[in-house]
């Protein structure tokens, strides 16, 4: 299961999460730290990832669009990069699951 963080989450996330979330990558790590929400979208979908961010148009395109990608929506204030990290790892199971569901498209996690 591969994760795309989004330019809204910490480019440290993606070592601090090596264990659950191998081969994840961030924006920034791909060449797309200032791309539109659509280049980010497509290359997610090309590359098998699940988008996730704090964005709710990623929600919004996945209403439209459907899946690839997939899109993990964390709906937190702001919050330090520790708690996304506890949030991310809390949630694995359920990423996990939703990583093989053929039918969701955007999994929110509070």
């Amino acid at each position: 299961m591969k994760l795309l963080l989004d330019q809204n989450l910490s480019h440290r996330l993606v070592a601090m999460l090596l264990q659950e979330y191998p081969d994840s990558s961030h924006v920034r790590d791909v060449g797309l730290i200032a791309a539109s929400d659509e280049a980010v979208w497509h290359y997610a979908a090309q590359h098998g990832f699940i988008v996730v961010t704090k964005d709710a148009d990623f929600h919004q395109r996945s209403f439209l669009f459907g899946h690839p990608p997939k899109v993990v929506w964390i709906r937190r204030g702001n919050c330090s990069t520790s708690a996304i990290e506890r949030l991310l790892r809390d949630h694995r199971h359920s990423i996990s699951q939703f990583a093989t569901d053929q039918e969701g498209a955007f999994l929110i996690i509070e």
